[in-house]
């Protein structure tokens, strides 16, 4: 394994708050009012971050599928829907607990991340988020995380953290609470993932998994985004 390629992690942290500062620079407003595009961000980083595993895995003579370890026919129906049911178990608990733990409040609505955005991207957004965002943030975290650090407390710990950590620039706010809120959100999610990879060595149930509960996310922006009145309806305000 190269372990230089575990040097990637923090990247994703690092691209989200530059394309934040740089937006609201550009359009001479708040980073905070422009927080609603973060999905469209989102993809576009994600997009970004697929071409730049398939470079980095080209460069090391080797093919994506092969820096995540895919191996066609190795999954099973039963670990698609238990790891799928354990994503949306512990991604909505985290949720709520860091929500109640920051804001005091249970569930936490997290109106920044259901804000609407024009109609027309949110359909396009439905397909392309989810199958984007399992490929990329699984892609990195797993294959040049978890595959690339020999020792077993750091190859799970250590991926689990970036992995967490990025969400808390999705989208960028200076605000501590909100960031600490993001991270506490999908820590517990994270390490589990991680370990789970560490010990089965299969993403497809994690990337399956994970595009299942991003699924919801983008019903939920397309529902404030053409039905009057549901995001206020929706974010508690």
């Amino acid at each position: 394994m190269n372990k230089k390629i575990a040097l990637l992690l923090p990247i994703r942290s690092v691209v989200f708050a530059l394309i934040f500062i740089a937006g609201s620079m550009l359009v001479n407003k708040d980073i905070s009012e422009i927080s609603n595009w973060w999905s469209v961000a989102a993809t576009e980083v994600n997009i970004i971050t697929i071409f730049l595993l398939v470079a980095v895995a080209k460069k090391n003579g080797e093919t994506y599928w092969e820096l995540i370890n895919y191996q066609k026919g190795k999954t099973k129906i039963s670990q698609i829907i238990a790891v799928s049911v354990v994503i949306l178990l512990v991604g909505m608990g985290g949720m709520c607990l860091a929500g109640y733990l920051c804001y005091r409040q249970f569930p936490f609505p997290a109106p920044m991340m259901i804000a609407p955005i024009p109609a027309v991207l949110a359909v396009i957004n439905i397909p392309l988020l989810p199958i984007t965002t399992a490929f990329a943030e699984d892609g990195l975290y797993l294959g040049c995380g978890v595959n690339q650090i020999s020792n077993k407390t750091a190859a799970i710990l250590i991926p689990a953290f970036f992995f967490a950590l990025h969400h808390s620039f999705i989208p960028t706010l200076f605000d501590i609470r909100y960031v600490i809120y993001r991270f506490l959100s999908f820590l517990p999610l994270t390490i589990i993932l991680c370990w789970y990879y560490h010990k089965k060595r299969d993403p497809l149930p994690i990337m399956i998994g994970h595009a299942i509960i991003d699924i919801a996310t983008v019903m939920q922006i397309l529902a404030t985004s053409t039905i009057p009145g549901s995001y206020e309806t929706m974010s508690g305000m």
